[in-house]
């Protein structure tokens, strides 16, 4: 972290980044273009960093069970999983935590991997979320980044507050999913008393080619629990696998946990007429705007037979959709649908969606990809291996072609327009939703961990802080013996003024 002059960042074969905060996309809102290479390296290079171990999500549970369509939504989409009620429909669901590794401890602060595979009869569906309705980042090229600080230390490996906190006090718009993670639901009790939402916006679609956009909220019907600080601290050292024993034992048990699913549904016209980026996956959208709908129960009810052969070789990925459902131009998500795929392709092989629990149960692959690595069934063949041919393999079907949406805009590397929003949803978090109790122990989670950090990240932090509400930044101040004056003119400073401001102030505290 010393001077010197300053290197240029280049890519691997040293062609220079001009820009390496904003992702190449059509226009200001997306979606993102295929041909930033840069991202693609950095994504590519990314998924390959660890093996064989997943590089984010390592550790896990999961079961199987069943999902229910309780309401009619056939006017918003044509998925056949959902085209009637009472209808059930297979899955396989797998919980994690994020960044720690696979021995790491399930009480760690960290958000939780919520992801669910439905085997319906048109293809895999999967649905993969966090336990957190936002994310840290709104940019895809900020991910890797954003995750090597959520690890260890490369001359240390140790985990370093500084590197924690230096990355989210220059990037304000993780301000959101900051204050959730450092409070109380920043450690769910278990798996099972825990929410899962898409984060993402969807896309659904109907028989008639109208579409809509669409975010999911899995609400846990075993209620919301949580641990403090200090119980976490206590449940490392006593049992570090609790949340994974905890599933397994209740389903045991036959307590089968169940979530029921709620949808917010927006029409385009709505999206293109609301107050801020609907795809923006650091804001959420605000209930009473867009109130949400029950249209399903998810239900566990089967423990797997073994660990390995379920949970470790599952591979979930966003880009595994069915007719009716699609994605959104959200960039975070655009990358996503390579990214996730290309991963599983390097953890498990090309031929990974052959493995029983990825394996299309109730619609068998017909296509024209053959060979590879663990390729283990009949590899197609004496058919023909292209498209088109004359020899009766299997052709497209029109019918499963998705609406189309307008995409515009000059292609180039553009910022988010409107970052003074990145304040207003945690504040109102802060304010409105949290009691007194939620504030104490969000001031003294965050108080904890921050003071680990030098000083001026400290003073970067703790501004944004205020920016969402004075009280906020001035408390987390105090607890660190930090001048509330000065937390208040840094406040008040643009971005890059705040940056050089502390660029200096190099105390460890």
């Amino acid at each position: 972290m010393g001077g010197g002059e300053k290197k240029k960042l280049t890519r691997a074969f040293g062609m220079p980044v001009g820009d390496d905060q904003n992702s190449e996309t059509a226009g200001d809102r997306g979606p993102v273009l295929m041909q930033d290479v840069h991202l693609l390296e950095k994504l590519g290079h990314f998924d390959r960093e660890r093996i064989p171990e997943r590089v984010v999500h390592a550790k896990g549970a999961g079961a199987g069970g069943y999902f229910e369509a309780t309401a009619d939504v056939t006017k918003y989409t044509k998925a056949k999983f959902l085209s009637e009620v009472g209808k059930r429909t297979e899955v396989f669901a797998r919980f994690s935590t994020v960044g720690g590794e696979k021995g790491s401890a399930d009480s760690e602060r960290d958000p939780r991997g919520f992801a669910v595979k439905l085997y319906t009869e048109e293809g895999n569906y999967d649905l993969v979320g966090n336990n957190t309705p936002v994310f840290f980042i709104r940019d895809p090229l900020k991910f890797p980044d954003f995750i090597h600080t959520q690890k260890r230390n490369p001359a240390t490996n140790l985990k370093d507050p500084n590197m924690f906190w230096d990355f989210l006090s220059l990037t304000p718009e993780s301000i959101h999913q900051v204050t959730i993670l450092f409070s109380d639901r920043g450690i769910p009790a278990t798996y099972r008393h825990m929410n899962g939402y898409s984060s993402h916006t969807y896309k659904w679609y109907n028989d008639k080619g109208e579409y809509y956009w669409v975010q999911y909220h899995f609400k846990t019907d075993q209620g919301i629990r949580n641990l403090t600080r200090e119980e976490a601290e206590e449940m490392r050292g006593r049992d570090p696998d609790h949340a994974t024993r905890d599933l397994h034992d209740a389903i045991a048990r036959g307590e089968f946990p169940s979530w029921t699913l709620e949808v917010q549904i927006m029409t385009p016209e709505q999206a293109d007429e609301y107050r801020f980026d609907i795809l923006d996956i650091t804001k959420v959208w605000p209930h009473a705007d867009f109130p949400p709908t029950k249209i399903g129960k998810l239900v566990l009810n089967r423990n797997p037979v073994n660990y390995f052969a379920e949970v470790e070789q599952a591979a979930f990925s966003p880009s595994s959709f069915v007719p009716g459902i699609g994605p959104s131009p959200d960039k975070m998500l655009q990358a996503r649908l390579f990214s996730y795929h290309d991963t599983h392709i390097h953890r498990l092989g090309p031929n990974y969606h052959l493995i029983p629990v990825n394996a299309p149960k109730n619609a068998p692959e017909h296509s024209y990809q053959r060979d590879g690595f663990m390729r283990t069934d009949a590899d197609g063949g004496g058919g023909p291996n292209y498209w088109p041919n004359s020899f009766g393999g299997p052709e497209p079907d029109a019918s499963a072609a998705e609406p189309r949406f307008e995409v515009r805009g000059d292609a180039g590397r553009h910022a988010y327009s409107h970052p003074n929003d990145d304040f207003v949803q945690p504040g109102n978090l802060y304010r409105d939703i949290m009691n007194d109790r939620d504030r104490d122990h969000l001031v003294g989670n965050i108080v904890s961990h921050l003071a680990g950090a030098e000083k001026n990240i400290q003073l970067r932090q703790t501004a944004l802080f205020f920016k969402a509400e004075p009280d906020y930044g001035l408390r987390v101040a105090n607890g660190l013996g930090l001048g509330g004056k000065e937390v208040e003119r840094l406040a008040k400073m643009s971005q890059e003024e705040r940056v050089e401001a502390t660029k200096y102030s190099r105390e460890v505290r």
